[in-house]
């Protein structure tokens, strides 16, 4: 994962805690919470521009989504367009962030977050 996207990754967690959405009591779905329950950017341009931003090719983005589905998943079945493509990414890069974690609490969380 790109520092970029990581750093990204990190306030878009923080934003969730501050606003109270991750809890104690939620800590299995911190994941879902963060990046599944709700579209992470919307709109083709502005997952196009997401895409430049971080310097990853539209092609490189499918092939990431395309490899990740079908070690997970069996079969390749997200949309191909940019949006899509990019909530995606943002579900894979996520689960990468926060299982890399090994927070128990909101706090722990918060605090393991600084510390990258």
């Amino acid at each position: 994962m790109k520092t970029s996207i990581k750093e990204e990754l990190i306030g878009h967690i923080e934003d969730k805690i501050n606003d109270g959405i991750l809890t104690n009591d939620n800590k299995d779905e911190w994941h879902y919470y963060c990046f599944n329950e709700d579209y992470y950017i919307i709109g083709y341009y502005q997952a196009s521009e997401w895409l430049k931003r971080h310097r990853i090719g539209e092609f490189e983005a499918v092939e990431i989504v395309k490899n990740y589905e079908l070690e997970h998943f069996g079969e390749f079945t997200t949309d191909i367009n940019s949006e899509s493509i990019v909530n995606m990414l943002a579900y894979i890069y996520g689960e990468e962030l926060i299982y890399s974690l090994n927070a128990e609490t909101v706090f722990q969380l918060k605090n393991e977050l600084k510390e990258l």
